[in-house]
């Protein structure tokens, strides 16, 4: 049976987990989706996160599939299969191809990196760095700060500005963030999912060594061969010990891909109404 919404396509730039929570939830409600993104995603919870397919080729998270798309045309034959096409295109050149009805950024970089309110039809922005009052850069922003409006659209109102302070899971909030101690190319020793004691040795980057904090279990690490600066976040420990959280979406992806569709739909009725 075809989707009502099978004339609705979503663009959506950028799959990390929280883009894939976006991406997750507008495929089960029926809309078609394709995903651009980078040659090299700095993607952390590669488990959970449809960028993942830029170098493994194909992913599947709970249930729904993504592919790695070589063209256009590959692309919109993985939509004809029901599988979320991802494409390698930082300047979104599918956006003239396809004419998307929604165009979602979801690179989460704190500011817009060149989304324009004129991209496409609707256009929504998660988190901070845009401004839907008086439709500046986009008509609407997803609340992507942990708290009471965890996933409240806002339409005449910027979401909450980066804290710069992780958000508290099992306790541990800066802790359980893993950063590179060094400039350098990552290296794992341990895979998603493994439990590591304190001080257990997680990876290298370059000559230096990134150490567990505490005892949990490792929730994301960054692919191998990704060169990275020192500072920058490139794993998580989870202090719960529950594996399987390592292999599903989280509770903030969901709450987020919830607003948009939320969002989508609001818009959708209100074009419907005139």
């Amino acid at each position: 049976m075809k989707s009502i919404f099978h004339d609705s396509l979503v663009l959506l730039k950028g799959a990390g987990d929280l883009g894939t929570g976006v991406a997750y939830r507008l495929h089960r409600a029926g809309f078609p989706v394709i995903i651009t993104e980078l040659a090299q995603p700095l993607v952390v919870r590669r488990t959970v996160a449809f960028a993942s397919a830029v170098y493994d080729g194909t992913i599947t998270v709970e249930g729904v599939t993504a592919r790695r798309a070589e063209s256009f045309d590959e692309a919109k034959k993985f939509l004809d299969d029901k599988i979320i096409p991802v494409l390698v295109d930082p300047e979104t050149h599918a956006r003239e191809f396809f004419k998307p009805s929604v165009l979602i950024d979801a690179i989460m970089a704190k500011r817009n990196t060149g989304t324009r309110i004129t991209d496409a039809p609707f256009v929504l922005a998660l988190g901070p760095g845009f401004t839907p009052a008086s439709r500046v850069d986009c008509h609407a922003v997803i609340e992507t700060q942990r708290g009471h409006n965890l996933g409240r659209v806002w339409w005449d109102r910027p979401a909450e500005p980066n804290s710069g302070t992780p958000g508290e899971i099992g306790g541990k909030s800066s802790e359980r963030v893993l950063r590179a101690p060094c400039d350098g190319v990552v290296k794992k020793r341990m895979e998603i999912g493994d439990w590591v004691a304190r001080d257990k040795v997680i990876a290298d980057v370059g000559e230096c060594e990134v150490r567990a904090p505490f005892d949990g279990i490792l929730r994301g690490l960054m692919h191998d061969g990704i060169q990275v600066k020192a500072g920058m976040k490139i794993g998580d420990i989870d202090a719960r010990i529950q594996r399987e959280n390592c292999f599903t979406i989280s509770d903030k992806s969901l709450a987020i891909g919830g607003g948009a569709v939320e969002a989508v739909l609001t818009w959708m009725n209100q074009a419907k109404a005139g």
